[in-house]
Parts: structure tokens; sequence; C-alpha cells
């Protein structure tokens, strides 16, 4: 049947192989097929572990070693005994491997371009490709403690910041708001996660403290594209675990009609709507939850 979901989800899957150069023996004209590129490119990014690379990859250890093995021999990795455990191998860069990574980078960078730009619609294009990848990669999505003032962090609050705007009638002021800076969401009074999207933040949750047993949840934020993937619930689920390392006893969150999303979480997951405990002026609903 024409235009069926299975037709054009296939349509899609050759189209994607097709312009990552998957089926070439010689991947971007570098002499190595995709695999032995993308073993590159995780070690490149941080990832030394063997058995992190391979779990990242997706591949068995069969031809995790095999890949290895021909990095090795073209003399651009090597593989030594982890320091902590002899059990298990850590992989780096030699020289070339460092140079081989960084014109793997530039090409690669340059196709993405050169395909945005031919595109009459680079930021729909970029939003499915977003969300696509959230599909794809939901049971890869890391939860990360980070500094609020970080680079990552400060673009998810941006984006939350410019959401609500968005969608409360008034707009929304953050600095009318109390903790702006989110310096309370820091240890050893509170706390800030980011859930990450291989290497990119997708959505974000704050613990604002006061070094005592009463804390509150603020800024919870998910990507447009990463919503309906049950991050929201994994970061509340970490940011309650880590108020109880912090020994608070009681949390608190407001929130506001504008966003029933929110609502629907928090009525769902053991959240108790009590009276109004702040001056905020935008929250109408506020919640409590005992550990």
């Amino acid at each position: 049947m024409l235009y069926d979901p299975v037709s054009r989800f296939r349509r899609f899957a050759r189209a994607v192989t097709m312009e990552v150069g998957a089926l070439d023996t010689s991947f971007l004209g570098r002499g190595r097929p995709l695999g032995a590129a993308r073993v590159l490119n995780a070690i490149g990014m941080g990832r030394t572990d063997v058995a992190e690379i391979r779990e990242y990859l997706g591949l068995d250890s069969g031809l995790m070693s095999r890949l290895l093995r021909s990095l090795e021999e073209e003399g651009l990795v090597r593989t030594t005994p982890h320091p902590d455990d002899a059990r298990r191998r850590v992989a780096v860069f030699t020289a070339a491997g460092q140079r081989e990574f960084q014109a793997y980078e530039e090409l690669s960078n340059a196709r993405a371009s050169a395909l945005l730009d031919r595109s009459p619609r680079s930021d729909e294009l970029l939003s499915a490709m977003d969300l696509v990848a959230s599909a794809l990669g939901r049971d890869r999505v890391a939860i990360e403690e980070a500094d609020p003032r970080d680079d990552a962090a400060r673009y998810c609050l941006g984006e939350y910041y410019s959401e609500l705007g968005r969608r409360f009638k008034k707009g929304f002021d953050v600095s009318l708001s109390r903790d702006p800076d989110a310096v309370d969401m820091v240890r050893p009074r509170g706390a800030f996660l980011l859930a990450m999207s291989d290497g990119l933040p997708i959505g974000c949750v704050g613990l604002k403290g006061t070094g005592g047993e009463v804390a509150e949840i603020k800024r919870l934020w998910i990507c447009q594209t990463a919503r309906g993937f049950g991050i929201a619930k994994r970061l509340m689920h970490a940011v309650e675990n880590l108020a109880r390392e912090l020994s608070v006893k009681t949390l608190r969150l407001d929130t506001n009609s504008a966003l029933p999303e929110a609502l629907r979480l928090y009525r769902t997951s053991g959240w108790v709507e009590i009276d109004r405990f702040d001056e905020d002026p935008y929250p109408d609903h506020f919640f409590q939850k005992h550990l």
C-alpha cells in the first residue's frame, strides 16, 4: 500500500543509509568503512573504555575486537589494560589517530552543513532529525549532575524561560522569580541535573535547597522533540533520590495552569496539592511530597 507507515519508514531508512555512506567501503573517502570510523569517533568524543565503546555503538565483542585490531594495525589506536581493572581495556589515540579523528570531524561537519544549506526548510528538517534521534536514543539518555552556570545548563534554562514566556498569558520574566540565577541549586544546598542525549542537553531539573529538611523542585524542562519518552519521569525520580542523599525529608514545587502536562505528571506520581507557600507571581498550583 502506498504511503503506509512501514513503507514510509523504510523509505526514510534507505535515504539515511545513502546519505551517511553506510554502504561505502571507504567512509568519507578516508579508506575505512563506517564501523571503524564510528569507533574512532567514540574515542575522540571521550569514550576510552572498550566495553563502554562497544555498548555505546551496540557492537558484539567479536566485531568490536576486529575493528579495534584494524585501527591498531593502521597505527591509529593503542589499547592497554584499564588502570583500575586489568580485565578491562582502554583505547587511546596515537598522534596519527588524533589527526584522523580531526579529518573525519571536518568532513562530517562540512557534509552536514551542505545538506542543511540545500534544504528549503532547514529548521523543520532539524526538528524532524531531533525527534528521530530522541525516539531511537531514548534508552541511551543519561542523567548527569551539572553546575547550573555551565553552558549546557544555561542553554536548558534559557529554553525553559523562553517557553514559559510563550505559554504564560502575561509572559515570563525570570528576574521576578525566586532564585533566578539558580545559586541555591548547587551542593551542598541543592543540585542541578541534565538529561543528555549523545552529548546534547535535552532536559533539566533543579533541586533548590536551604540546607534543611525541606527543598523545592524547580526548572523541570524537556526539549519539545524529546517529550513523550519518559524523560521527565526519569529526571524527577533522579532528583528525588538526590534529595534523599542530601537528607531532605520533604519536597515542594509550584507550577502554572498553562502547563497541563506538568500538572498531570505531578498528580500521577505521588505529589499532593497544598496551599500556596511562596510569593512567586507566576504559579497557581502548589505540591508537596514526603520522601
